[in-house]
Formats: structure tokens, C-alpha cells, sequence
């Protein structure tokens, strides 16, 4: 299981929110070019940047955050807004290692089959696209986790991979920003139902113990944010974790 560091920006700033709220925000006194650097230069490979804004349909973020993306040679797990095929094919043409497709995918019936025909004539979809499922008491979210789906968490999950897409970000919001451990019982539930997932893991990592816990399972990859910049984890555990892992990505 490897570890990806994440950046959120809102409103330009690199911040952190605790269960998705954005009046419940903490800001960083650092840039997005410092952080990314940072990471890059302990060794991390992969890193993981929301852009907030944009999940909330204001792409004012956009413009200066590709300018800082595009200098580094580090994989970026890319999200925040992406509604329409063409923001998918343009960030994969841009040089984003893999986009994660959020509310078009729960709200529009059509557009991940469509997403699949138009990306995989170019691209290994399967493997560049992410499908996030941020999930409330087992209720789906989208919007900048301000709506709710009437989907059931499995059904979605089968329809997903009924269409070839395999890699899930899944997000408790309960768990999100309060550094009280993962929810673990949510992805135990994901795997049993569908073992063959590429499961990534995100919120409420508080620790290295944390971690070693998830690892006990068949989680491909854990997303870690508020307990870094808490210094709850350090980026030398971090390199030192991941130097260690021999599961793919």
C-alpha cells in the first residue's frame, strides 16, 4: 500500500476541511510550488492535489495550479469539477497521470460509458481514470459533497465495474480532517463486495498506526493530507514507507 501525499487548494491556498465542510477550513501558511516541492524532493513519486473551487464549479484556481503542476516531474492524481469528457481527455493530454470523475459519474447515466469510448482511444482508462466515492453513512455525495444520491454505495460500485472502471477513491466524510483513524469497516465492506477493486483510501489517517492498520488489507493506496501538515506523519516516514512497498500503483 503506498502512500500519497495531498495538497487541497481553495480559493488559492493550500488548506485542509474536516468532514468536507468549507466554512470548517484550516489554511497553511505555505505555497502550492513549496509543498509540491517538498514532497518531490523526499522522493515522493505521487501526490494528490484537489482543487476545491473547482469541485464547486469555480475554475478561478485552474490557470496558476497547471502552472505549478506542469513543472514537476511527479505523477498527479488530479480533481475537483471534472464534469465533461473534454476536461478528462484535456488534463490526460496535459500530462495528469490520472483524473478522478466525481459528480458527472453519479449524476449523468450516460457519461462514464461515454467516458470509456472516447478516453480509451487514447488512453488506458481502466487505469487513468478514478472514480471518487465520497459516502456519508453509507449515503453517496457529490457536488463538493453538498448533495446526496439516491444510488446505493454497492450498485454504483457494480455499475462502474461493469463499464471497466476498477479504481475507486473512496472518502468517509465522517472520518475527513478529524484525524480519528479510517474507515476501516466502509472499505472491509467495498473489498468483500468486490475483492478485485484498486481501492484508494482517504480520510481520518492520523498516524503511521493508522496506516499499518489499512495495510492488513488489500488497500492499493491510502491518500494522506491533515496528518502531515499536523506533523502527525512525517515525509521522511512517508519516503521511508513507501521505498518499502512493492505493490503497483
Amino acid at each position: 500500500m503506498y502512500i500519497i501525499p495531498a495538497i487541497d487548494i481553495l480559493d488559492g491556498k493550500v488548506v485542509r476541511l474536516t468532514e468536507g465542510d468549507y466554512n470548517q477550513k484550516t489554511v497553511y501558511d505555505v505555497s502550492i510550488a513549496d509543498m509540491i516541492e517538498t514532497y518531490r524532493s523526499n522522493g515522493t513519486e505521487f501526490i494528490h492535489i484537489i482543487d476545491l473551487n473547482g469541485a464547486k464549479g469555480d475554475f478561478s484556481n485552474q490557470a496558476a495550479l497547471f502552472e505549478v503542476i506542469k513543472k514537476t516531474d511527479m505523477r498527479v492524481q488530479y480533481g475537483g469539477g471534472i464534469r465533461t469528457i473534454k476536461q478528462v481527455t484535456d488534463l490526460l493530454d496535459a500530462g495528469i497521470h490520472r483524473v478522478i470523475v466525481g459528480t458527472q459519474a453519479i449524476t449523468n447515466p450516460d457519461f462514464l460509458q461515454e467516458l470509456s469510448k472516447e478516453v480509451g482511444k487514447k488512453y488506458d482508462y481502466a487505469n487513468r481514470i478514478v472514480i471518487a466515492i465520497d459516502v456519508l453513512d453509507e449515503v453517496i455525495k457529490y457536488s463538493g459533497w453538498m448533495e446526496s444520491s439516491p444510488i446505493k454505495l454497492m450498485d454504483y460500485v457494480d455499475k462502474c465495474l461493469q463499464l471497466g472502471f476498477f479504481r475507486f477513491l473512496c472518502t468517509d466524510i465522517n472520518k475527513d480532517g478529524k484525524l480519528g483513524g479510517a474507515a476501516i469497516d466502509l472499505y472491509k465492506k467495498l473489498l468483500e463486495h468486490s475483492p478485485f477493486i484498486k481501492l484508494i483510501a482517504s480520510g481520518g489517517v492520523s498516524s503511521m498506526k493508522d496506516i499499518e492498520e489499512l495495510d492488513k488489507y488489500d488497500i492499493r493506496s491510502v491518500v494522506v493530507g491533515k496528518a502531515i501538515y499536523e506533523n502527525r506523519i512525517t515525509i521522511e516516514q512517508i519516503k521511508e514507507w513507501n521505498l518499502k512497498q512493492m505493490t503497483s500503483l
